[in-house]
C-alpha cells in the first residue's frame, strides 16, 4: 500500500519545512507543495491540479497542513483527494481573522469598500475582494481531521478554533504557552510528539 504526506505551509514558509517531517512518518512518502497562491480562489485551481494525479498514484493520502495553508487546503479540497488531515495553527475562519485585522488596523467596511485594498502597518493588505469571497463561500470540510492550537496564538481566538472543531468532530490538542508559529525547540518537540500520536 502506497502512503503518502503532504506537508502545505503557512505564510512565510515553503515546502522545505516538509524534510522535517519525514522522520516523523516513516512509512510513508512526504512531501511538500510548493503553491503559489495568495487567495482562496486561486488555490482551488492550483491545490486541485496538485493533488488529483497524487489521488491517483497513492492508496493512502495524508494532508500535514499550517496555518493559512490549511485554510486555502479546505477551500479547494474534499474527501476525495485527502484521507485525513491533521492541522497546525489552522486559519478556519477567514471573516473573523480579516474583521480582527481590519479592528487593529482602524479600518472600517465602509472605508475597505469604497478603496477595495488598504496597507497595513502590520504588514497585511486587507482586500474587500477577499472579505466577500469567503463571506460566499463557507469553508465546507468532512475530512477526518486532527488540530494542534498553541494557547497564546495571536491570529486566532480558542473560542474560533473550537466552534469550527466542534462543527466538524475534529479534536483539538492545546500546547500551554504555545504560539501560532512553532518555532522554538520546546514547541517543535511538542509539535513532533503530537504527530507522532496521530501516525497510528
Amino acid at each position: 500500500m502506497k502512503k503518502l504526506v503532504v506537508y502545505i505551509h503557512g505564510k512565510g514558509g515553503s515546502a522545505a519545512e516538509a524534510e522535517h517531517y519525514k522522520k516523523l512518518f516513516p512509512a510513508y512518502d512526504v512531501i511538500g507543495f510548493d503553491y503559489q497562491a495568495q487567495t482562496p480562489w486561486d488555490a482551488v485551481s492550483e491545490f486541485t491540479a496538485f493533488f488529483t494525479p497524487l489521488r491517483q498514484q497513492y492508496d493512502t493520502v495524508v494532508l500535514l497542513a499550517n496555518s493559512i495553508g490549511a485554510f486555502f487546503s479546505m477551500s479547494s479540497l474534499s474527501e476525495k483527494f485527502i484521507d485525513r488531515a491533521l492541522f497546525i495553527s489552522p486559519i478556519v475562519n477567514m471573516e473573523t481573522l480579516i474583521s480582527d485585522m481590519m479592528g487593529w488596523a482602524g479600518v472600517t467596511e465602509n472605508v475597505l469598500h469604497a478603496q477595495g485594498e488598504v496597507a497595513t502597518d502590520f504588514g497585511e493588505t486587507l482586500s474587500w475582494e477577499y472579505l466577500c469571497y469567503v463571506r460566499a463561500h463557507p469553508l465546507v470540510w468532512d475530512v477526518p481531521t486532527c488540530i494542534l492550537y498553541g494557547e497564546k496564538d495571536n491570529l486566532a481566538s480558542y473560542e474560533t478554533l473550537a466552534a469550527f472543531a466542534q462543527k466538524v468532530h475534529a479534536p483539538i490538542t492545546v500546547m500551554p504557552s504555545g504560539e501560532h508559529w512553532f518555532h522554538t525547540e520546546e514547541q517543535m518537540s511538542f509539535l513532533d510528539e503530537w504527530v507522532k500520536g496521530q501516525c497510528s
